[in-house]
């Protein structure tokens, strides 16, 4: 399916109205968020792969154009223009997996306006939403340091596609494994996963239950504790694995999912240990997001399971994201709006080394000395240039979080400096001079 319908209303009536009028020069639009959410020092751009594929499979259908007559009366020669749309433009895009501020560009499309105009909803649905939670997955992360984590989040996310999109989003932020099995099949992801409390309460008894799990699955046994009493829990779970050793198989982790998580991963590893189990792993679960992650850090725990503060991304549910038109036949155009003016003509992102600061300039200038170029071409007359996959954008994170000053890394981040370069800002006093001398006089 072409999929030319996922896209709101107005956008098919601007684009009717500028194919019926022959407005069908190149324009370059912007796709940029605006502010961060509070408490969060930088974005991780996320979300372009399902873009890309959106675009180079963008098409009207039959049914499509059938929908639209009945519905809307479009007249037969816009639904025949409908018909023999598809995308053929351009996109520079910041890659996945890169650290991004407000103003600076995620993307920048470059089509014919009809075409460019139509594609604006489902570009900005997938950003926004993949990069909030490849965002807040990355400063879970960070807040977990060197321990694993592991997406729970599917049962609570906004729909299948998006436990999907989650499931991705986290991998590129670099949790291990997801509990999502559709998202380890089709993603080549590891797949999670042990049992839930109605798994314990199915049985006459809490060990009956241990015992049967340990048999059905010698070789990925581990426990839930915390079903009735999580110290009984634990010494139930030692039983066991000492009747798992005497098998040559042995208990591979406990799982804490309430009650005072830290005390009592700090009680579970006491008695691991004093009964010789060193190896057994600590995996813990239950509302956690970064700020719960940074306060169990001298707890310990081997994994987090992260699910819904994420999968949601619960305290900033969305971005101030934006797709703006910046550049039509040729003329750099811009909005004054109050609190919410753009900046005229395509642009690039140039990052100083060791981010000591981003330049946000036009697209035909050149950078600082040693600076790098952010935005890169991605698709050229409607085909992808690029196949990246999870592992390079995981790769390219882990980079720039290295090279994250210290400040921004922490849960009450500082600013990031990002400047506009002159001949930018000397545009934008051009156009803004222009519209007010023609629409104000």
């Amino acid at each position: 399916m072409g999929r030319a319908l996922l896209t709101d209303l107005y956008e098919l009536n601007m684009a009717a109205s500028y194919l019926r009028r022959g407005m069908t020069q190149p324009a370059t639009f912007s796709l940029f968020v605006r502010h961060l959410p509070r408490g969060w020092g930088f974005l991780v751009a996320c979300g372009l792969s399902r873009c890309l594929e959106f675009l180079e499979s963008f098409r009207f259908e039959d049914e499509d154009l059938r929908y639209l007559a009945e519905t809307q009366g479009y007249p037969d020669e816009t639904l025949q223009a409908f018909r023999d749309l598809t995308f053929g433009g351009e996109v520079r895009a910041v890659p996945e997996g890169r650290l991004v501020f407000p103003d600076e560009p995620l993307l920048e499309v470059t089509a014919s306006m009809p075409q460019a105009q139509l594609v604006e909803t489902f570009l900005l649905n997938q950003i926004t939403y993949q990069t909030a939670v490849a965002s807040k997955a990355a400063r879970c992360r960070i807040a977990a340091a060197d321990r694993d984590l592991i997406d729970f989040s599917f049962r609570r996310v906004h729909g299948t596609e998006a436990a999907l999109a989650v499931a991705r989003a986290t991998a590129i932020a670099g949790f291990a494994a997801t509990s999502n099995v559709e998202a380890a099949r089709t993603l080549g992801l590891a797949a999670a996963g042990t049992m839930a409390h109605s798994y314990i309460e199915a049985f006459e008894s809490e060990i009956e239950a241990f015992r049967a799990f340990a048999e059905d699955f010698p070789n990925r046994v581990v426990l839930l504790v915390d079903t009735y009493d999580t110290a009984r829990g634990v010494e139930k779970a030692i039983e066991v694995a000492r009747e798992l050793s005497a098998r040559g198989s042995r208990l591979l982790g406990l799982r804490l999912d309430s009650g005072d998580i830290g005390k009592l991963a700090h009680e579970a590893r006491r008695t691991l240990d004093d009964a010789g189990l060193q190896d057994v792993r600590i995996l813990v679960s239950g509302s956690l997001d970064e700020h719960a992650i940074a306060g169990l850090a001298d707890a310990p725990i081997d994994s987090y399971g992260v699910g819904t503060r994420v999968g949601v991304s619960a305290d900033a549910p969305y971005l101030d994201s934006v797709y703006k038109l910046v550049e039509f036949a040729g003329r750099p155009v811009a909005k004054l709006s109050t609190a919410k003016a753009t900046l005229p003509g395509p642009k690039q992102v140039w990052r100083r080394s060791e981010m000591e600061g981003d330049v946000i300039a036009l697209s035909d200038e050149d950078g600082p000395p040693g600076a790098e170029p952010l935005l890169v071409p991605v698709m050229a007359n409607g085909k992808r240039v690029v196949d990246d996959g999870i592992d390079d954008a995981r790769d390219r994170l882990t980079r720039d979080l290295r090279a994250l000053p210290a400040d921004l890394r922490s849960l009450e981040p500082g600013p990031y400096p990002v400047e506009r370069s002159e001949a930018l800002e000397k545009l934008s006093e051009e156009v803004r001079t222009s519209i007010r001398d023609r629409e104000l006089g």
